[in-house]
């Protein structure tokens, strides 16, 4: 007698999961770290994306009494009036001037340091240049202009108390137009050289130690470990942050440039971010429209900036940011 099927045993419900129930998982899981993601989301959105809607008034004539809205639109005639401004070339000559200054005086120093640290032995004398070297950039830019100028004062100031000595005469730096550049950018670095040299520390540390007790077997000298193992080990580090620095070169800001300004040397202190302040908030005429289309016009050229630098890194195959 041929053989009854056998009854088919009923197929498992089985519930799919999607994406948006994995994530309700996670959040509930995890939900201590999802709190501590927020904040800085919120202030992402609320002080970078949020006042986007504020760039608006690059484009319109703003009267605060009227709103953004109601102002009437004029396009692209405040750039165009900053484009034909009698100080348009000399304000961009010195933002640019003074950020490439700065950009490669300062770029190697931080590496040259934290290279010097990482070889030292003797714990105490290395925490010791530790502390000096990263305590100047804890101290308020206010105090610092302050320093600058009691210490370059013509006569007083330990300087030129310094160069008398040597039988030279006095050097008036912030009254020579000429000395402004190499006085801001050589205090700069002297007060974030050892705050900036901390992440080159931290990618020196880890470097296989194994690398370095094989150049130490085969008879390498430090400097040829420096040459073949730690700057190599340092350079995709060094050209991401070579490319955001070249992404803020316009961005020099305008608060210690500001309090070293004074009616002499304003011909060459004179940047973008201090002609935007005075214009936007000194001036009696109080022109939001124009100062904040020259601010976007600003970003707009840090944009090109770094899309440009990071393209050519990509090129040539080393670290890019994206």
């Amino acid at each position: 007698m041929p053989s009854e099927p056998l009854p088919l045993s009923p197929v498992p419900h089985t519930t799919r999961r999607t994406p948006l129930s994995g994530f309700g998982k996670s959040l509930r899981k995890h939900w201590q770290l999802y709190a501590m993601l927020a904040i800085p989301l919120l202030y992402v959105f609320i002080f970078k994306y949020g006042p986007m809607y504020g760039a608006q008034i690059a484009f319109r004539e703003y009267v605060p009494a009227k709103g953004i809205w109601d102002s009437r639109w004029v396009g692209l005639d405040n750039i165009h009036r900053f484009f034909t401004n009698y100080d348009f070339w000399r304000i961009m000559r010195n933002t640019l001037g003074l950020s490439l200054y700065y950009l490669v005086a300062q770029f190697p120093f931080p590496i040259l340091l934290a290279l010097s640290l990482n070889y030292v032995k003797w714990n105490r004398f290395r925490k010791t240049v530790q502390l000096v070297t990263y305590a100047p950039h804890f101290i308020s830019v206010v105090v610092i202009v302050g320093m600058i100028l009691q210490f370059l004062d013509p006569r007083t100031g330990i300087v030129n108390i310094v160069l008398g000595i040597f039988g030279a005469d006095p050097v008036d730096f912030m009254g020579n137009p000429a000395h402004f550049k190499s006085v801001y950018v050589w205090s700069q670095i002297w007060q974030n050289v050892g705050f900036q040299c901390i992440i080159f520390l931290a990618a020196l540390s880890s470097i296989d130690p194994s690398l370095h007790e094989a150049a130490v077997v085969d008879g390498a000298s430090k400097l040829q470990r420096m040459r073949h193992i730690d700057l190599p080990g340092l350079m995709p580090l060094a050209v991401i942050l070579l490319i955001l620095h070249t992404g803020q070169m316009m961005d020099i800001g305008f608060q210690k440039v500001l309090l070293m300004q004074n009616p002499v040397n304003l011909i060459t202190s004179e940047t973008i971010d201090t002609y935007v302040y005075k214009i936007g908030l000194l001036s009696q005429a109080l022109n939001y429209s124009y100062a904040t289309a020259i601010g976007l016009f600003k970003n707009i050229i840090n944009l090109i900036l770094i899309l440009f630098v990071n393209s050519i890194a990509k090129k040539l195959r080393q670290e890019s940011l994206w």
